[in-house]
């Protein structure tokens, strides 16, 4: 069965709080008008198939840290001030939260208000004239970084992109132990559409006619572990590709979605957790998370 107490990591202890965990995910009572499970039958979390009093009830006697990595480098320093102020007011908020912020401008991290058991750590990384620089060594600097301090001081991590904002709650709902996001740009639409790596010579390479869904390369999440898992693999592709000269069309986002082909995420969140722009669609009810808007241009080095 998918659902198991090892596979939960011991936040489910009981048969009854699985059938409870079951039931607050929609499995048995879910929304009509969307896809609730995967056809692996791993749910899907959109707004209506979840109850947070559950949730909560499961997850918070487990006194467990959630652990928040970003990366603000160069002129992406500027939204780490909303990225912060806004995961304080919806981001597991309940819970032992620790921030780790990656950045070349120390000085420039803002001062936030926070919460009771919620901190931040701040990492001197160095810059690079190239933004896709920096997205590629992004899947090493976290493997690092779960290697060295994570390992002992989090239960689960999501790392997600600093350009963004929380705009509704996110909270155990998420939980899970492999997460992956649903793009907000292909979830209605069929595989053959998924900008997936075509090349064979990539490492990153799903050939035309398999894939499950598209998944955003700005939210990875689920038990540390597993994270260190797909970081640690796919920091290898991006190595491997690198010695034969070819770099994947969307970088990491392109190995993430070679990685959730065949390492199934467990739970995956719809693009209430990872929308662009201000308004919300026709299944999406709400926004609870989105990218911002840029100007490329101006912010990118390159």
């Amino acid at each position: 069965p998918l659902y198991t107490p090892s596979l939960l990591n011991g936040c489910v202890s009981s048969l009854n709080n699985l059938i409870s965990l079951c039931l607050c995910l929609g499995l048995a009572n879910s929304r009509k008008d969307v896809v609730t499970v995967t056809p692996w039958l791993a749910p899907i979390v959109w707004e209506g198939t979840f109850d947070m009093n559950i949730l909560d009830a499961i997850y918070k006697p487990q006194n467990i840290t959630v652990a928040n990595t970003v990366f603000a480098v160069g002129k992406y320093v500027q939204f780490l001030k909303d990225y912060l102020e806004s995961a304080e007011q919806y981001f597991m908020l309940g819970y032992r939260v620790h921030y780790y912020i990656f950045t070349d401008q120390p000085e420039a991290v803002p001062m936030v208000t926070l919460g009771a058991d919620r901190r931040i750590t701040t990492l001197k990384i160095p810059g690079s004239d190239r933004w896709q620089e920096i997205t590629l060594r992004r899947m090493e600097m976290i493997e690092n970084l779960i290697e060295t301090q994570l390992v002992s001081e989090a239960d689960y991590v999501f790392c997600l992109d600093v350009d963004t904002k929380f705009y509704g709650h996110w909270g155990a709902e998420s939980l899970s132990r492999l997460v992956a996001a649903v793009h907000f740009g292909f979830y209605s639409a069929s595989r053959e559409h998924f900008t997936y790596e075509r090349r064979p010579e990539s490492q990153a390479y799903i050939p035309y006619g398999e894939g499950d869904y598209y998944y955003g390369g700005a939210m990875i999440g689920g038990l540390v572990r597993e994270v260190y898992k797909v970081t640690k693999t796919c920091h290898l592709w991006l190595d491997m590709d690198k010695a034969n000269s070819i770099e994947a069309v969307w970088q990491e986002e392109s190995h993430l979605n070679k990685y959730f082909l065949y390492n199934k995420p467990t739970k995956l969140l719809s693009p209430e957790y990872l929308w662009h722009g201000p308004y919300a669609g026709n299944e999406v009810k709400m926004i609870r998370f989105t990218q911002v808007w840029k100007d490329a241009s101006k912010v990118r080095p390159n």
